[in-house]
């Protein structure tokens, strides 16, 4: 008969234990640790996994069918590095979490010693390639930006074949290290372990650093680099063209160093790796603080940890909340610039039906207006030739023949053009002489056209 006694009290999960706990054999009564029965880590695993798993599978599974949607239309290479992430973070949900909440569920492991290691070598296979990924969407982006001319079709291809590779070997010696074994005292209880793999605990330290490094911090050192030289180059950009007065107009748009989809492009880029961070910092945080000073670890209570690793987890499921969330504002933003664009094409649309209307004979415009609006066209051509000459010859003269009058009200005609009768006075010997008002066509500018008085 086997129970829980009061060994190892502390101790939540056997992966943390460098060897197997000790059981008390007392009366013919087995007392387990606590590690080796269904407790409250066992618990946690189970309700957090469960719900991290239902969501990330429905995120995950969206973004990769949108990004393979967006593929056929025409693909991108930061779609195709989303895609790549998409399916990382789906591997992390269908293999890592299932393989959680069963273990917890049996406490031991209840299967074969290649299940043990083929298991082991997946549970962190897809957080590899999420981290190795992620590194080169970064990279894509410092070679988009910073050197667009240096295209290569190629390139994003080779990144991720790398980052597939990587993966496989950061993950092989998962493979070797655990294993099955049966613990010395307890028969019949299997678990899948780590114990007695390495020569020495120096061997078990550089291990762990090793780990640390590949999956956090060479990533995060490239993030830094990458996106760090990015920000320097635009500040450099946009220094260069505060101080440059031609390129004032260019800064109404928007669009000064990067263009409004690169721009929402490396915003989500960006939040996906501090996502990265603020989910495996905390983690790494506490594994260095074990790799430094193992005697005051062992005091924190292993919930702790283990809490800290399923929050790790949660990167799985934040990564397609931000794509989503990005993708929504993009489409709100298209939607806008839809409408702003239509009404630039309605009104070019009603100045090209001007033009038009003016490249048409005018003999051909009805009610007999033709002859009017030849005299329309002449004497606009005439009245302006006389206001430049007037200007270039004696700007500001208080004698000048031509003053301006205020702007009649707009008539229509066929519904097109705009017509607008405007009178002038013209200096004469004969101030009594009968006015002939001229119409003259609005073409879509503000044009204002005086009628001259009879001679």
């Amino acid at each position: 008969m086997a129970q829980s006694g009061e060994v190892n009290e502390v101790v939540y999960d056997h992966r943390i234990l460098r060897d197997w706990s000790n059981v008390n054999n007392t009366n013919g009564t087995m007392h387990l640790s606590k590690d080796m029965i269904f407790n409250d880590g066992h618990r946690l695993s189970i309700t957090v996994y469960s719900i991290l798993f239902v969501i990330s599978t429905i995120g995950n599974s969206t973004v990769l069918y949108l990004l393979t949607k967006r593929r056929l239309r025409g693909p991108l290479r930061i779609d195709i590095m989303l895609m790549h992430l998409a399916i990382a973070d789906l591997m992390v949900t269908l293999l890592l979490m299932p393989l959680e909440i069963a273990w917890a569920w049996t406490v031991q492991w209840r299967s074969t010693d290649l299940m043990c290691r083929l298991m082991s070598f997946f549970r962190v296979f897809g957080l590899y390639l999420s981290s190795f990924v992620m590194v080169c969407i970064s990279l894509d982006r410092y070679y988009a930006i910073l050197k667009p001319l240096q295209r290569s079709y190629n390139r994003g291809r080779i990144m991720l074949a790398c980052a597939w590779l990587g993966s496989v070997i950061c993950s092989i010696p998962q493979a070797f290290l655990f294993h099955l074994e049966e613990h010395p005292i307890v028969k019949g209880y299997f678990q899948c372990v780590t114990f007695h793999s390495f020569v020495s605990e120096f061997d078990n330290w550089l291990y762990q650093i090793a780990t640390m490094c590949a999956m956090y911090a060479f990533p995060l050192i490239a993030f830094i680099y990458c996106y760090g030289a990015i920000y320097l180059e635009i500040y450099r950009k946009n220094q260069r063209v505060h101080k440059d007065v031609i390129a004032e107009r260019f800064r109404r748009s928007n669009d000064d160093v990067l263009s409004r989809a690169k721009k929402r492009t490396l915003k989500m880029t960006i939040s996906i790796v501090i996502v990265f961070i603020i989910c495996w910092t905390p983690y790494y945080f506490i594994c260095m603080w074990y790799s430094l000073d193992k005697t005051s670890v062992d005091k924190v209570n292993s919930l702790v940890r283990k809490a800290l690793f399923i929050f790790a987890s949660t990167n799985s499921c934040m990564n397609p909340l931000v794509y989503g969330l990005y993708n929504i504002r993009g489409r709100m933003n298209n939607n806008n610039n839809v409408s702003v664009n239509n009404r630039h094409t309605s009104l070019s649309n009603r100045l090209d039906s001007s033009n038009q209307l003016l490249q048409k004979p005018i003999n051909t415009l009805p009610n007999n207006n033709g002859n009017v609006m030849a005299a329309a066209v002449a004497a606009t051509t005439k009245l302006a030739h006389v206001v430049r000459l007037k200007t270039n010859g004696a700007a500001g003269d208080s004698q000048s023949p031509v003053a301006a009058a205020p702007l009649a009200a707009p008539l229509d005609i066929n519904d097109d053009v705009s017509v607008s009768v405007v009178t002038t006075k013209c200096q004469e010997q004969t101030p009594k002489q009968p006015k002939t008002p001229i119409i003259c066509l609005n073409c879509g500018d503000s044009i204002e056209v005086a009628s001259v008085e009879k001679t």
